[in-house]
């Protein structure tokens, strides 16, 4: 199987307008039991409840039966079951979490398209794509604004991206590389499978649900015919300076060389997105003055420090390096930190009763997590404080356990040298 996804890879690579007309085939009893065995069983469950474990004590008819259903048409997704995750502090994110059926198909679909759209997809993409990271494309950014010629930063945010892809133009992108009927048919059954909450059915009109295996490419596939092509080809050419953009699934930054090559683009771009049914969120896009010469500029015209922006959760402002150079720096941003704070807490609140070793080795493990993303170059203080606030919460809690305060400070902290917890350490060298 690897094989032939290889070969379909190659011949996308070697023929950019390369249109494939037979892939359905593909979703073979070998690379569906492949995809089942890549599955994390861990995962939370769909609409039908069924876990990996359950499904694979019947496997091998498990994926007979899908093959066959899928070979005759008459496989039909089921609605995705709806929940919330904290987005901030005041709002939360919807997610669409599919049957366990139909995370095997997707993952399958999944393996097809990505063979082709790899070939395709340009270097400023770093979202849901195999060999890249959010750390690779916040480098890639500093790069981009420490050794380039950017002024200029355009800090734009889509409004609710993810449900409100339209259904039509998505097809259509998806119909300049892959024209099997088939693939369309059953990628268009996924779109208007719909949403199940609370035991009631929602039509999907619009959008691709995350937490959907493949919705990270289908959005990747819409915002590069939308996006990054027009940006690449038709912006950078009009622009009388530099001009770049990194961007990872729908949070993007663009960077000029000179201020009216922004303001134009941000007016364009308005008129752009619209166009595929998508808004600008204008109370979150700004158009700032930023990189090595915005502080001189700046100081020159009174206006104080360049403003910070905001990118996958990072604060980015403008310093100098220990020799007083110019340097991009980043930190945990304001609104990240209180919300991954604030999560943490509720977490403890409900956990608190856990056994302490084992409550303990969870916590250190969320601490390295948080550690392993936010450990970046200069994110140090953020990391120290970060931990400085879980164990304040921590220290709360484990007193809450029963009606008797558990601990004095001085016990705690003998507490916390039998148990230590991990101390923050950068894992990321955006240099590096």
């Amino acid at each position: 199987m690897q094989t032939k996804l290889a070969r379909i890879a190659e011949i996308a690579k070697e023929n950019p307008k390369e249109q494939f007309t037979s892939l359905y085939h593909l979703l073979n009893e070998e690379l569906l039991t492949q995809c089942h065995r890549e599955l994390d069983g861990n995962k939370a469950t769909g609409v039908d409840q069924v876990t990996k474990a359950a499904y694979e004590e019947n496997l091998e008819l498990n994926i007979k039966d899908l093959v066959e259903r899928l070979k005759r048409k008459s496989y039909r997704p089921q609605p995705v079951r709806r929940t919330y995750i904290p987005k901030d502090e005041k709002s939360k994110r919807p997610l669409g979490i599919p049957s366990y059926e139909d995370k095997i198909v997707q993952l399958g679909l999944n393996k097809i398209l990505q063979a082709i759209y790899e070939q395709d997809f340009l270097n400023l993409s770093y979202g849901f794509r195999p060999g890249r990271s959010c750390h690779d494309a916040l480098k890639a950014l500093n790069r981009i604004i420490e050794y380039g010629k950017t002024s200029y930063i355009v800090d734009a945010d889509i409004r609710s991206f993810f449900t409100n892809v339209n259904h039509e133009w998505l097809m259509k992108f998806l119909g300049v590389r892959v024209t099997d009927p088939n693939i369309q048919r059953l990628i268009r059954r996924f779109l208007k499978a719909g949403v199940m909450e609370q035991g009631t059915w929602e039509l999907t009109e619009t959008g691709t649900p995350q937490g959907s295996l493949i919705s990270p490419i289908l959005a990747n596939l819409y915002l590069h015919y939308a996006l990054d092509l027009w940006f690449e080809i038709v912006v950078k050419r009009a622009c009388r300076g530099d001009a770049s953009m990194i961007r990872y699934a729908d949070d993007y930054v663009c960077c000029f060389q000179y201020k009216d090559d922004a303001e134009r683009f941000y007016q364009a771009l308005v008129k752009r997105l619209a166009k595929f049914d998508l808004q600008i969120a204008e109370e979150k896009t700004k158009i700032l003055e930023f990189g090595r010469f915005a502080e001189e500029n700046r100081k020159r015209k009174g206006l104080g420090k360049p403003k910070t922006f905001d990118f996958l959760g990072f604060t980015h402002y403008c310093s100098k390096s220990s020799k007083g150079k110019f340097r991009v720096k980043r930190k945990t941003s304001g609104k990240k930190f209180k919300s991954k704070v604030k999560a943490f807490k509720e977490w403890l609140k409900a956990e608190r009763h856990q056994d302490v070793k084992r409550l303990m080795k969870t916590i250190r493990a969320k601490l390295i997590g948080h550690y392993r993303y936010y450990g970046v170059t200069d994110n140090s203080r953020a990391l120290s404080v970060y931990k400085f606030q879980i164990i304040k919460a921590l220290f709360k809690w484990l007193n809450r356990r029963s009606q008797r305060r558990s601990f004095t400070y001085d016990k705690f902290n003998l507490f916390l040298k039998r148990n230590p917890l991990p101390e923050p350490k950068i894992y990321v060298n955006i240099y590096g």
